[in-house]
């Protein structure tokens, strides 16, 4: 795979790493905080996607940004990977605001990420490789397992609070939108990048 591929992952990494080390004044004024919102501190709806609750919870937002690098990386062109993260990123809290009332604070990665799942498995069947319907079934029926039962016990505990199972259903309904916009508009990713002879 080519830099431009990785440049858009390796950057939310040391992003997500600048947050993590950052003091936590200034993680009290990147979080989501439903109150400070609606105060029109904005900013706080993409901020809050780069932070987390503890260690365990970045390292397995960043394991997941990983493991969708490996799944479609070759699709992944900085400018185009940035839009959508940023996309998938505010439809997450802006759902959590919009339908979400008792998730008063939020922060976390994994909203954006099933967003760009979401993307990826359509993107994949948009080639005819089947395995994105398969991928595709697979975060539907997460979705909608963690929607009837909530997420494990075990979860909330290893990253030290309450799993906010809507912010993914929010931010895989990102990713379906950026899709759709990327098809309207025609600029669908082009795997193959050796020109053709004239």
């Amino acid at each position: 795979m080519t830099f431009r591929a990785l440049a858009g992952p390796v950057f939310i990494t040391l992003l997500a790493i600048a947050a993590a080390l950052s003091p936590a004044s200034l993680y009290d004024t990147l979080a989501y905080d439903r109150y400070a919102v609606q105060g029109f501190e904005l900013w706080r709806m993409l901020t809050a996607n780069l932070l987390h609750t503890n260690t365990n919870h970045l390292l397995l937002n960043l394991a997941g940004l990983s493991l969708l690098w490996a799944l479609h990386g070759d699709a992944y062109r900085f400018w185009r990977y940035m839009m959508i993260m940023v996309l998938c990123a505010l439809a997450t809290t802006l759902g959590i605001l919009l339908f979400s009332p008792q998730l008063i604070g939020y922060v976390g990665l994994s909203g954006a990420l099933h967003g760009l799942f979401v993307w990826g498995a359509i993107d994949d069947i948009r080639r005819k490789d089947v395995t994105g319907w398969f991928l595709l079934l697979g975060v539907v029926v997460k979705i909608a397992w963690e929607q009837w039962q909530g997420a494990s016990d075990s979860m909330a505990t290893l990253i030290n609070a309450s799993v906010a199972v809507d912010a993914h259903a929010y931010g895989a309904l990102g990713g379906l939108v950026c899709a759709l916009l990327i098809r309207a508009s025609g600029q669908l990713p082009q795997f193959n990048t050796q020109k053709k002879a004239p």
